[in-house]
């Protein structure tokens, strides 16, 4: 029961600490005319999903990309420029623990998230009964 109770914590403890919400018009001036503003909410799930929402503006293209450790690309998404919104959930559950990257990019402006993967190991209880 303890080792489900803290993995639930961990689990919403992740969520927490991975969600976002950025704005990548930082600068206006110096965007080309195909780079658009978006926000971006990332937070994973009890059953090791990752949630990625984005909202844009149209006009302009934004790349979504899942880097491994090794920064190798897991998962890609060019939302076009007439989409304004993009959501997906991600299968996390077959990846090996280690810290991977959720990159959002407009192609000026690029957004980086960390996202840790670990699993706990279940602890054995040490406790013994015996009959004299």
């Amino acid at each position: 029961m303890k080792t489900l109770i803290k993995s639930i914590a961990f689990v919403l403890t992740l969520g927490i600490a991975s969600s976002t919400v950025s704005l990548a018009d930082v600068n206006p001036g110096t965007r080309s005319a195909t780079a658009v503003a978006y926000k971006t909410g990332i937070y994973s799930t009890p059953y090791g999903q990752l949630n990625i929402a984005l909202d844009k503006e149209k006009g302009g293209a934004v790349d979504v990309r899942l880097k491994g450790t090794d920064g190798k690309v897991l998962y890609s998404e060019h939302v076009g420029k007439n989409e304004r919104n993009y959501r997906v959930r991600l299968n996390m559950t077959e990846l090996a623990d280690g810290v991977y990257q959720v990159e959002v990019t407009n192609g000026v402006e690029t957004t980086i998230q960390n996202v840790t993967i670990s699993t706990s190991q279940p602890i054995t209880a040490s406790r013994t009964v015996s009959i004299n």
